[in-house]
């Protein structure tokens, strides 16, 4: 009688030890959904990214295709005018 009752004492230590880690330890739960979270804050910020990229990367085509887009940047950006071009600036 006296060995069973060892046994089930040494099976709820086990057992709360596996219950200790499961909801507490390493690998828990509580840390498994915190590393979901993570994952989901790095997938939207890699797709912020990615479209970013894309922008870039579609100027960047632009730029190498054709003059327009390099004039209309020194236009806005620098106030810079064509030959024979008259500048008129309103003020508001």
């Amino acid at each position: 009688m006296r060995s069973h009752y060892w046994l089930f004492l040494i099976l709820i230590a086990v057992l709360a030890g596996l219950q200790h880690r499961l909801w507490v330890g390493n690998g828990s739960l509580k840390q498994a959904a915190e590393l979901k979270q993570q994952i989901a804050e790095q997938h939207d910020e890699n797709e912020r990214l990615l479209e970013r990229n894309r922008v870039l990367d579609a100027e960047v085509v632009e730029l190498k295709k054709g003059m327009e887009t390099v004039e209309e940047r020194a236009r806005h950006e620098l106030g810079m005018v064509k030959d024979g071009e008259t500048l008129y600036q309103i003020n508001q």
